[in-house]
């Protein structure tokens, strides 16, 4: 499979497959695609699967795309401003990711949900108890909100994140949180109650705009009517 991720901070990946390849998507991920391509839509890896992905803000069934009769090109935009990011995954490599992050990937990626091991990072972590767990071999498109910023973290090094920039890492980081300190700092610091800390070995993938923090920027200028 060839692949082009165009459109700068609206980006899109668009897929070149050659007869008999497929792509797994999300529900709801295909922007267009060339006659010679067929959709089957199927609960794959199952009933727990499916409940599995839905924990993890997928969908709980995925759409399969056949090319057939020649090479065929579709198309998967991304959902909200931001960035399409590509891995290739080697065979048993594991990448953890935000919530509705997976967009699509080959059908030799495994997706399954993720559980924080820590009660207090995945209550006040920024993204609940779940996670998306993506496992190779294969090739991935992941959609991330904002600019990206990737950091490689040695074995001990660590840094600390404002709720929900955190958009990705190895399976090697540690993720955990902590407590402002500082009643001021909590109170006038703007920066909320905790803070993610992410402790190398392994790279990190942290995002500049999180989507709930656009909606609420949004909010605000949204006029409002008094009865």
């Amino acid at each position: 499979m060839e692949y082009e991720i165009k459109g700068g901070s609206l980006p899109v990946a668009i897929c070149k497959l050659n007869s008999g390849e497929r792509i797994v998507s999300q529900a709801g991920a295909m922007g267009w695609m060339t006659d010679n391509i067929k959709m089957d839509t199927n609960m794959k890896g199952g009933l727990m699967g499916g409940i599995g992905r839905m924990f993890s803000g997928e969908s709980l069934f995925l759409n399969i795309f056949t090319c057939s009769g020649g090479s065929g090109t579709i198309a998967f935009p991304s959902s909200f401003p931001g960035k399409i990011l590509a891995l290739e995954l080697k065979p048993g490599e594991s990448i953890i990711a935000q919530k509705d992050a997976f967009l699509a990937s080959e059908e030799s990626v495994s997706l399954e949900v993720y559980f924080k091991k820590k009660f207090a990072a995945g209550l006040f972590g920024g993204e609940g108890f779940i996670l998306q767990k993506i496992t190779g071999p294969g090739i991935v498109f992941l959609e991330m909100d904002g600019y990206i910023e990737e950091y490689d973290l040695s074995s001990g090094e660590t840094v600390k994140v404002d709720t929900g920039h955190v958009a990705m890492f190895e399976q090697s980081v540690s993720f955990d949180i902590e407590t402002v300190k500082g009643m001021k700092n909590v109170l006038f610091g703007g920066e909320g109650l905790f803070l993610t800390v992410l402790t190398g070995p392994g790279k990190i993938y942290l995002q500049t705009m999180p989507i709930q923090n656009l909606a609420g920027q949004i909010i605000k200028i949204i006029p409002t009517t008094s009865d």
